[in-house]
């Protein structure tokens, strides 16, 4: 079932688990997570970030996974990550995407606020749901820049965000689980706002803390590199395994049972299932 992640988040920021929003780049990855959640009896987020926007047009990208969300026998959110524009944002809309993040993290606070308010604007009579992120979530090599309690609320009293993205240690792009959470910052921010909390750059967080932020209002939590890992060693392992094999679906199934396993891992530390 299509939906956007209004209520979905609300209710996991209020209760002991955390939604997962999935990175994928096709039918073969989204599928497989959909197939994960189904098993678990669990809703969950498809996403599309910016490598996957730049590779694929949106409009095809939300022609394919509402299509898989509609037939899921779970709620499906689909969700557009990081766009840096009303106009990105506005496509994906179009595209049948129900949710959007508007990421103005680069941009001085007000200036942020002022863009936000706008893309809120036109989702909300739209039905779709805004994700929005305050401080700097860094990447590997690239610091970020922590999320201030004070700012976190003045942005959600004047955007009217679903949901709102923060930094706290976590990083894009780990390839292993070395972040270094700051606790007593998330707190801060509990303490200061009550919208749900998204966490971006899971897979350089260790397990037990994917759990204790699944207890926390951290509602959503962004789960890619993990999957794209799974998914692109296995392809290789089945490549190097039949060289006289060049039908690149046949290579497909193992990498996709992968993808389904290492999103059931996910979703159950998470408190799912």
């Amino acid at each position: 079932m299509l939906v956007n992640f209004k209520e979905m988040l609300q209710k996991a920021a209020e209760s002991d688990y955390a939604i997962p929003g999935f990175n994928v780049f096709g039918y073969e990855d989204a599928i497989a997570v959909i197939e994960a959640a189904e098993e678990l009896n669990a809703p969950v987020i498809l996403m599309s970030n910016r490598d996957s926007v730049a590779h694929m047009p949106v409009d095809v990208m939300g022609a394919i996974y509402t299509k898989l969300a509609e037939q899921a026998k779970v709620p499906v959110c689909i969700h557009l990550d990081h766009s840096e524009s009303f106009e990105e944002a506005a496509r994906a809309i179009k595209a049948g995407y129900t949710s959007v993040m508007y990421d103005g993290s680069k941009l001085p606070l007000d200036e942020n606020i002022k863009n936000t308010k706008e893309i809120v604007k036109m989702a909300h009579a739209l039905g779709v749901s805004v994700e929005a992120e305050v401080g700097a979530v860094g990447y590997v090599g690239i610091k970020g820049v922590e999320t201030e309690p004070s700012d976190a609320k003045k942005f959600v009293k004047e955007t009217d965000v679903d949901a709102l993205a923060i930094s706290i240690g976590n990083v894009h792009k780990m390839e292993f689980q070395g972040a270094e959470l700051d606790f007593d910052r998330l707190n801060k921010i509990e303490d200061a706002i009550k919208t749900p909390l998204v966490i971006h750059g899971s897979t350089g967080i260790v397990d037990e803390d994917l759990a204790k932020l699944s207890k926390s209002r951290v509602a959503k939590i962004n789960i890619g590199t993990v999957l794209r890992m799974g998914f692109g060693n296995t392809l290789r392992d089945e490549m190097n395994k039949h060289p006289e094999q060049f039908d690149r679906i046949k290579f497909f199934p193992k990498a996709m049972q992968v993808v389904k396993e290492k999103a059931l891992e996910k979703m159950k530390l998470l408190g799912l299932g």
